[in-house]
This record gives C-alpha cells, structure tokens and sequence, in this order.
C-alpha cells in the first residue's frame, strides 16, 4: 500500500511553518502594542523616539526600542531614517494601518486577534490535557485576554453590520423590531455586549435583554451599557434558561460554542411567542468537508482545535459541534430540537451564515 501523495512538498511545508512562527511572534508583537496603548500613544503623539514612546505610554526605555525596531523590521511601523542612531531615530504608525491596529469600530480592526491568539496561549497546556481526557477546557481559562478580544472582532459587525446591513434584509423583522407593541428581544451569548447595545440604539421601542453564561462578559457588558447611558438589561444565564415570550432571538455566532445546542434550540423554541423568531448567524464554513480548504476553512478549524471544540466539551454530555457547523448540522439541529423551517438566508457575508428559525 503506497502513501496518499503530499498535499505539499517537504520545501514548502518546512517554508509553510516557518512563516507561520514569524506570524505568530508578530501577533504577539500586536498583542503588546494593543495592551499597552503603544498604537494609540504613536497615532496621539507620534512620531516618537523609544524614549519618547517610554515617556508618554509609561514603559522602560528599553522595551520601547526593542518594540519600535521589531514593529518597523515587520513593515507595521515606520521609521524616520534606519542610519541614525537607535536612541534617535523617529517612529510613526502609517495612517493606512490605523483602522487595523487602533480604531475599534473599522472594518479591518483585526487587532483583537492578537488578543484571542495570547488568551489561546495561556490556555494550551489544558487542551493537551482535554485531548488525552476526552473533556473540555471551560471558557473562563482562556483568560481576560481571549474575552477582550472577541468582543473586539466582532465589534465592528455587531455595531455596524447587525442593524445596518442583516436585519433590514429581513424587512418583517427589521420593522417589527421598530414599531409598536414592543418587540420582546433576547441577545443570547451576548458576549460582552456589542450586539446587544447596536440593538438597543437602532430600535429604541424594543425592549432588549443580554444573555451570557460568563461572568466576566457579563460584568464588561453591563459596565458598557451604563457608560452610554442605555438601560439595556443583562443577565448571566443560559441559553436554556431564556424566558419568554420573546419575538426575537438572536444567537450571533455562539450556537457552535454551546455543548448543547439541540437542547439549547428546544429551550429558546418554547421562549418564542407565536410567530416568533431564532435568527442564527454561525461559520460561513464549506457546505461539505474538502481537504485542502481555503483560508477562512483554515482558520475556522485553526479556533476549534484550540478553542471552540475543548470549550463546548467542557460541559458533559456534548454534541461537540466544533467551528465548522455546515448548514447541515445547524439544520439538523433545529428539525430535531422542533423547528418546521430553518430557512438559509441570502445575505451576503464573508464570514457569516445566516439562518431564520421558525415554529
């Protein structure tokens, strides 16, 4: 029996992991850049010297270099003149790189991602240990890091995007949400609130409640909504603990995290009023499993070995969907927790599906 041939030669896979482990040290570059306010003091102040930089972020001269010159060797930075002397030489952040590394609310803030991949790395040593059990790593082991930095990814989508773009390509939701009686609204997995504030803002007449079984997002949220003056309500629960009767109920991209999404549909099926909606919106993965796949397939199982997967074993038993939930399962899903119709919406995202359940 002949081996499979090599979806790569030997030349290209070792070249393949050795740009990997200059992203990765690169990430974790942005990872300090973002945790320590370097991006935001340079696009404030800048151009700055390290001892500049040292003075106005408040840290030790000598890290600022070592940053600066690592920043600029990896082309994120720009630098004055590379001949002068380091303690001299001027450094800038390029203004098309300020929607990617400072502003919170660009399209191309990937920033946060810095933040998920540290929150991942302080977690590995409890994958390896789930992988040789056969149980979970809870969510709260991956650290401040990873929940500061999924709420920031998804930041821009969920304020711009949910009631900018996806609920108006709904038109019965998108006007049932704005008029009277109040629409009764749950944002289940609501993270750390970005989903459910945009909501609250864009239809001021609906009565919006936030739902997330961390603490930690919880707190965050809450702590969002009282600094913008909204009086959104937010409530460490379950998605099985949801209470109706709800017209609307989102679950944005936080049905494959749960270790038990059936039973978690059943619930939200019975919190629904009548005529009632489940809006999913979950991976735009491949409709089937192809090997080798394309970038966001990569990176999609890339979270689930890491992240996605061990967090929904974490509770027993589990369905242990893992990031790549095609059409199919989240079909499947909703026919067996008692939907009659789980419709595939035609709206038009690179990341997300969107799926419309009704009983």
């Amino acid at each position: 029996m002949t081996d499979p041939a090599p979806s790569f030669s030997e030349e290209h896979l070792a070249d393949r992991l050795f740009q990997a482990l200059v992203h990765t040290l690169e990430l974790f570059g942005v990872y300090l850049g973002k945790r320590l306010g370097l991006y935001t003091t340079l696009h404030a102040h800048g151009p700055l010297t390290p001892g500049g930089l040292a003075a106005a972020a408040g840290i030790a001269e000598r890290y600022a270099r070592e940053w600066l010159e690592q920043q600029a060797v990896a082309g994120l930075l720009a630098v004055d003149d590379a001949g002068k002397p380091a303690a001299e030489r001027r450094y800038s952040l390029p203004t098309q790189h300020v929607g990617v590394l400072v502003d919170p609310d660009h399209a191309a803030h990937l920033a946060p991602f810095a933040e998920m991949a540290a929150g991942i790395g302080g977690a590995l040593e409890h994958v390896v240990g789930a992988y040789r059990s056969g149980g979970g790593v809870p969510y709260e082991a991956y650290g401040a890091a990873f929940v500061s930095g999924q709420g920031g990814i998804n930041r821009p989508a969920f304020q711009q995007d949910l009631t900018g773009a996806w609920l108006p390509a709904i038109p019965d939701l998108h006007h049932r949400l704005a008029a009277d009686p109040p629409a009764l609204v749950a944002d289940v997995g609501c993270g750390v609130g970005w989903s459910t504030l945009a909501l609250a803002r864009a239809y001021p007449r609906a009565r919006v409640v936030g739902y997330d079984a961390d603490a930690t997002s919880i707190a965050e949220a809450r702590a969002r909504a009282a600094a913008a003056g909204l009086t959104v309500r937010f409530e460490q629960k379950a998605a099985e603990a949801v209470e109706g009767p709800l017209d609307l109920i989102l679950v944005l991209e936080a049905l494959h995290d749960m270790a038990r999404p059936t039973r978690a549909l059943a619930a939200l099926r019975a919190a629904l009023a009548p005529g009632g909606t489940v809006l999913v919106a979950d991976e735009r993965v491949s409709e089937r499993f192809v090997a080798p796949g394309d970038t966001v397939e990569r990176m999609m199982y890339g979270w689930s070995v890491v992240h996605c997967l061990p967090v929904a074993m974490a509770e027993q038993p589990s369905e242990a969907i893992g990031t790549a939930i095609r059409p199919e399962v989240v079909q499947r899903c909703a026919r067996e927790a008692g939907f009659a119709r789980c419709e595939v919406l035609a709206i038009d995202n690179p990341l997300f599906r969107f799926y419309r359940l009704r009983a």
